[in-house]
């Protein structure tokens, strides 16, 4: 059995109506219980400890906690989930990273995950459930099969509480710019009680941009590349920015939504860096915000700079009225709505509030349709 095998067997035996019941501490099912909860947020450590566990099933003279070839005895737990675990998880569509949990900085160190690792993990709480469990699996010799079921369980179960239908609406001809502008305006602002709502504007032009890319001449033969995680760092992501077109197989266009930051000038430093490495055509930085005025003059100063050694046109803008102006180029508004919708109800990032409070908004927009 392969490792592919052996993280599709033990999924499929969580994956059942009828629990699976193992003799596993009440510590040990809190810690699994941590690493479960925060598989959205912290998929680094949720990834290492599947691939270390998986691993171990396999090679169960393999002590784990040394990850890497240049620790002594170790092995190299980076390949492993770059080639079996993380596609597999995607396979799944459980929670994943984008290449690797061992392109994040806190788990990459060279060191055992011995109870002393001294990566900075950044959630103590998480810290101290991974390599407790890990210490478990080495010290206490108790069965990785168990753990992996027990936290397939919890973030299946996770999945399914975010899991939200959102309702479609009843009398989407009558849909005008104004009021969708209006309604995602208030979607945007909402308060909410969990993290995630920064993905939401992404999403609105990830949803334009399947579309454009069809009807404006600008974007003929553009490939969108697949939404990332909202929650990856730049490095760890190796994207451009949050949106990405590509024409021929080069980067075309790259767009950078801040939902929660006005554009400053370090903003726009940041952007003339990624477009140095992955050199776009034309580079957005939309803010739901404005742009900060007293930093007008540098920020000009590195769209100048860009443009002359570079090429590349950099826009800002806000992010409700370059949604206001593409809406303007879109054929069928209804197709926008019921796109957008789709990928909120499946994305897995967004937290149940995220999607009930769409619903509502969707349940208000037709009440004044």
């Amino acid at each position: 059995m392969n490792y592919k095998e052996q993280l599709i067997e033990l999924y499929d035996k969580a994956n059942v109506e009828k629990p699976y019941l193992s003799n596993l501490s009440v510590t040990t099912q809190k810690n699994i219980n941590v690493i479960a909860e925060k598989c959205f947020t912290q998929k680094g450590v949720y990834t290492v400890l599947i691939t270390l566990s998986i691993y171990k099933t396999l090679h169960p003279n393999q002590d784990i906690r040394n990850h890497q070839t240049q620790i002594e005895n170790g092995f190299s737990g980076r390949t492993i989930d770059t080639q079996f675990i993380t596609p597999t998880l995607k396979e799944l569509k459980l929670p994943s990273m984008a290449e690797s949990g061992w392109l994040t900085r806190s788990l990459e160190q060279p060191y055992p995950y011995t109870l002393d690792y001294n990566g900075k993990i950044s959630n103590k709480v998480v810290k101290k459930a991974f390599l407790e469990i890990i210490d478990d699996i080495e010290s206490k010799q108790i069965n990785p099969k168990d753990i992996m079921i027990e936290l397939f369980q919890k973030v299946i179960k996770a999945q399914k509480k975010n899991r939200i239908i959102i309702n479609p609406l009843k009398n989407p001809e009558k849909l005008t710019i104004s009021k969708i502008i209006e309604t995602l305006d208030a979607q945007f602002s909402y308060h909410y009680e969990d993290f995630g709502g920064s993905k939401l504007p992404v999403i609105a032009f990830y949803a334009i941009y399947q579309i454009i890319i069809n009807e404006v001449s600008r974007y003929e033969n553009c490939e969108l590349k697949e939404l990332g995680s909202h929650t990856a760092s730049d490095r760890t992501s190796k994207s451009s920015g949050d949106i990405e077109l590509f024409k021929n197989s080069t980067l075309f266009e790259a767009i950078e939504i801040k939902l929660d930051k006005e554009i400053d000038a370090n903003i726009l430093r940041i952007a003339e860096e990624k477009i140095i490495r992955y050199n776009p055509q034309r580079y957005y930085v939309l803010s739901y915000f404005s742009i900060k005025k007293s930093e007008l003059d540098e920020i000009n100063i590195v769209i100048e700079r860009v443009k002359e050694k570079h090429g590349c046109q950099i826009v800002i803008n806000g992010v409700l009225p370059t949604l206001k102006y593409y809406l303007r180029l879109v054929s069928n508004l209804e197709i926008f709505i019921t796109l957008y919708s789709s990928l909120i109800q499946e994305d897995t990032e967004l937290k149940a509030c995220h999607k009930e409070i769409w619903n509502e908004l969707i349940l208000r927009l037709e009440n004044v349709l």
